[in-house]
């Protein structure tokens, strides 16, 4: 059988794009069964299925045992799990930034750092409602649409993080991750401590950790989506690594193996989408 991939991307209602980017839709076929590495990434986890589970075998945590979800919900992470497939997967990835998490959830990313639930565990009912209602919508088109509905229902928007740490976190962003610490938190008015202590308390990592996080995510789309002459080695510069030592030794960390490793073995990731977005 051949395989197939289908990735289609579209922006959030208006009053959602504070805290979700995108929404990424995917269908894959025809692929050997395998494991998929779910890598750090400066989105939370926040993926509906469409038909089969999110079969999830190895948690960041390790502590935390192999669970399937319907819609799953993560928070930041700094090590990668690993996604059981069966060849076939489809569904709906929502790019939720942190400072979304109390908007949806009431409560701030932190206490979802390295762990997976089922988003109906979160308290309420929005894991079942977007999981009920895209599985009713027969085109990507629908289905977005249906996202926009239950979350725009559920959002909170008086519930944003703090104005100091909604900046923070745009301005690593913005940066990709090579923003300095100290010059961040003089601009805010704070010390570097107190805006570690806040930053970590909000969303799970301090800014350093955060900053490398986002330098990585970075780095790994660059590696999927430029031709294969552009050289790891160009990609770190570009990224704002030391050399391309620095970068493998942020991949051994991050992502469990090495660059090359990670480019032979990955099937095409809706972390990397290289589609035109869609709305119907």
């Amino acid at each position: 059988m051949e395989s197939t991939t289908e990735v289609v991307t579209a922006a959030p209602a208006p009053i959602l794009a504070a805290f979700i980017d995108r929404y990424i839709g995917y269908r894959l076929a025809g692929f050997e069964p395998g494991l998929h590495r779910g890598l750090p990434s400066r989105h939370m986890t926040f993926i509906v299925a469409i038909g089969p589970t999110i079969d999830v075998v190895e948690h960041t945590d390790p502590h935390q045992a192999p669970g399937s979800y319907r819609c799953v919900l993560s928070g930041l992470q700094a090590t990668p799990a690993m996604i059981s497939h069966t060849g076939f997967q489809e569904g709906i990835a929502i790019e939720l930034t942190p400072l979304g998490s109390r908007v949806l959830f009431g409560m701030p990313a932190s206490e979802l750092w390295d762990v997976s639930i089922e988003c109906s565990d979160a308290g309420g009912p929005l894991g079942d409602q977007l999981a009920d209602a895209v599985q009713s919508q027969p085109d990507w088109p629908g289905r977005f649409a249906a996202c926009d509905r239950a979350l725009t229902a559920a959002a909170r928007t008086e519930t944003l993080a703090g104005p100091e740490l909604s900046w923070a976190w745009r301005t690593l962003v913005g940066t990709g991750g090579t923003c300095e610490i100290t010059p961040l938190a003089q601009r805010i008015g704070w010390s570097r401590q107190h805006l570690t202590r806040k930053f970590t308390a909000e969303f799970g990592a301090s800014p350093k950790l955060a900053a490398r996080i986002i330098r990585f995510e970075r780095a790994r789309r660059m590696l999927a989506n430029t031709p294969s002459y552009v050289s790891i080695a160009q990609v770190a510069a570009a990224c704002g690594y030391y050399d391309q030592a620095h970068l493998n030794r942020d991949f051994a960390e991050l992502a469990a193996c090495a660059p090359t490793t990670w480019l032979a073995e990955e099937i095409p990731s809706v972390q990397d989408p290289t589609a035109p977005e869609a709305r119907g």
